[in-house]
């Protein structure tokens, strides 16, 4: 890779401030929305504008029929700092983090309460306006598909600035490798990038994990320990697993988030923090707040630039570009071992329910047996079963007949059949049917009842 000239090396020197341009446009463009979150209007959002004034009275731009609510309670402009909130001389007062105030300039991802219905303030964003990337790598990550490059365009923005991420995908997305790739590609890469697995720490030690503690601060605490917001202090905090946070740590963290500030277990000296937090999770956040097991002002803090990482099989259009990564990265020879037309149909029609992490781990298998006997080429590539537990093939009902149970197993055959012809031959229909001697429109007529899809040129 060729050195970039004085000005370009000028060019990446300024690159923080011109990305921070860059979201200020973005933000100014898509704007700035508060929803509210409690009470009879919970739910109800509303842009900010030049000015949007908040009250009981039928004539405010947002209206809170809730006694708690002034008739003309408090107002809310756009400016190049942030939002202006201004109090109007309320009964109970507009409160920030709990203390009552008359003015202040705030972020989005805080959390306003109007009396006592509580307002998020937050990016309205619509990714439609983002144009997606022209490369096919971000960092570590890797996808040609539209829905990979439209989550780099939004990241090589994000990235440059302190805006909290939350990655939320299935289960081997690459979450992980994202949020790596933010850290790298921000001004904080430097600093240290510390990862806190949510899922992984028991419960007794989540909150010294995240805090750290004094000596003495529970049993088996026989020295001082950092936590990890001590640790990363000037770099980035990394919380995968963070629909994991047990409900009573979760005011804890949303306090660090908020005041840049926290205590370690059993201390009583406040310290503070300068760290950049990007959260990842498996789960559906939105549905924990609806069922009342992750709080609401946290997700919203969280997710001041939500992204959802697709899963593999959304994505079949950067399967070859990440076998051909994978293997290069773990051949040991001089020249790479290659993939077989027949097995990359294989790999191109599995649904990978473990995505991205499935794949390399099936990749690496198949690796190490062909460079054990000698093979240049992955001839074979051995899948794992879609079933769940892995189990016997035929699992028998109580209760279900032979016709009924027969009936059952000659569909799933029918499907994994027609799934496993069609992956073979790129879903061409035609050359599925020639290669399974076996009529073009019956075969087209079973991809579609099981709703799997081929093309055929053939077809209108």
């Amino acid at each position: 890779m060729t050195q970039p000239d004085d000005d370009s090396s000028d060019m990446e020197v300024e690159r923080p401030e011109v990305a921070t341009r860059a979201l200020q446009a973005r933000e100014s463009s898509v704007g700035i929305q508060i929803v509210v979150m409690s009470g009879s209007a919970k739910g109800t959002s509303r842009r900010i504008g030049d000015r949007l004034r908040i009250g009981k009275a039928p004539d405010n731009d947002l209206v809170l029929p809730d006694d708690t609510v002034s008739r003309h309670h408090c107002e809310l402009t756009r400016a190049a700092d942030g939002v202006h909130v201004r109090d109007l001389g309320s009964t109970n007062g507009t409160k920030l983090q709990g203390a009552r105030v008359t003015e202040a300039v705030v972020q989005p991802g805080v959390v306003l309460k109007v009396g006592e219905i509580e307002i998020a303030v937050r990016l309205a964003v619509r990714s439609v306006e983002v144009m997606p990337s022209d490369k096919t790598w971000f960092g570590g990550a890797i996808g040609q598909s539209l829905a990979m490059r439209s989550i780099f365009g939004i990241l090589e923005r994000i990235a440059p600035t302190d805006a909290t991420v939350l990655l939320e995908g299935e289960t081997g997305t690459g979450k992980d490798v994202l949020a790596r790739a933010i850290w790298t590609e921000s001004p904080r890469a430097q600093g240290p990038f510390v990862v806190v697995d949510c899922g992984a720490v028991s419960y007794s030690l989540l909150e010294s994990e995240l805090f750290g503690h004094e000596r003495g601060a529970f049993t088996g605490a026989v020295a001082a320990r950092q936590g990890a917001f001590e640790m990363a202090d000037g770099g980035t905090v990394f919380l995968d697993e963070i629909g994991e946070l047990p409900l009573d740590v979760q005011p804890k963290l949303l306090r660090v988030l908020e005041t840049k500030e926290f205590r370690r277990v059993g201390g009583n000296r406040t310290l503070k923090t300068n760290v950049r937090v990007l959260a990842a999770t498996k789960r559906n956040l939105q549905r924990e707040v609806q069922a009342g097991k992750f709080r609401e002002d946290l997700y919203f803090r969280l997710a001041v630039v939500p992204i959802t990482v697709p899963p593999l099989r959304g994505r079949r259009e950067d399967i070859p570009a990440l076998v051909e990564y994978i293997l290069k990265a773990g051949s040991t020879g001089a020249v790479p071992v290659q993939v077989s037309d027949e097995s990359m149909q294989g790999l191109l029609a599995h649904d990978w329910p473990g995505n991205v992490r499935e794949l390399r781990n099936v990749l690496d298998r198949a690796l190490y047996m062909a460079q054990a006997t000698g093979q240049a080429e992955l001839s074979l590539v051995s899948l794992p079963t879609s079933g769940a537990g892995g189990g016997d093939v035929f699992q028998f009902e109580q209760g279900k007949t032979y016709r009924e149970t027969r009936a059952k197993y000659d569909g799933e055959f029918e499907r994994r059949y027609v799934k496993w012809l069609l992956g073979r031959h790129g879903g061409n229909v035609s050359a599925a049917s020639r290669d399974a001697k076996m009529d073009r429109k019956h075969l087209h007529d079973m991809a579609k009842k099981h709703g799997l899809r081929g093309a055929d040129p053939d077809d209108d």
